[in-house]
């Protein structure tokens, strides 16, 4: 039996995996997604992922995965964003930032059965990026990790997804090689 694609189940597992250790909540959100640090009023770190959308929680989740301590202590990690209608030269830098969140998005993405779509977010922009180029960078990223090892706290994160979606370890062959499709002019 397969598993719905629940956001409210990642909700759940995020909470018991990492509520405890780092008093944070993952939350849906209406409008852009947006990581809080505990304040006055809210006495726990929310990573808010965007409308609900399943894909927006694993990518949350994955910059947070990122953030290290003193990060986690600033709204959105203290992070540059350059939001989309990017010009050329500012998507390549948006995508340098993006290599590691988007490589543990495709491990959150195979750990529960999910498919992976990378996204060079710029739908505004001037140009179109080169998805394809972008999302082998991000495979290479992949291999990196599978060869060298996860870091403690996504590692941890596609355990848990393996658990409750009953989906195998996790192997080089689960990431394709991104190719471009036949007669692409590049």
């Amino acid at each position: 039996m397969t598993r719905q694609h629940n956001p409210q189940d990642l909700i759940d597992l995020f909470e018991q995996t990492f509520g405890v250790d780092y008093q944070t909540k993952l939350v849906q959100g209406d409008d852009e997604p947006i990581y809080l640090p505990a304040d006055d009023k809210t006495p726990y770190h929310q990573v808010v992922f965007a409308h609900g959308f399943y894909a927006s929680a694993f990518h949350e989740i994955s910059h947070w995965c990122i953030a290290g301590e003193q990060r986690r202590q600033q709204v959105d990690y203290g992070y540059w964003y350059c939001p989309d209608g990017r010009s050329a030269d500012k998507q390549s830098e948006f995508e340098v930032v993006e290599i590691k969140p988007q490589a543990f998005d495709w491990f959150f993405c195979v750990a529960s059965g999910y498919p992976f779509n990378v996204s060079c977010d710029n739908l505004e922009g001037d140009f179109q990026p080169d998805r394809i180029a972008f999302q082998r960078k991000v495979h290479a990223q992949v291999m990196d990790y599978l060869e060298k090892g996860i870091p403690e706290r996504p590692a941890r994160f596609i355990q848990a997804l393996q658990k409750f979606y009953q989906t195998s370890p996790l192997t080089a062959d689960d990431f394709p090689y991104p190719e471009y499709p036949t007669g692409w002019c590049n």
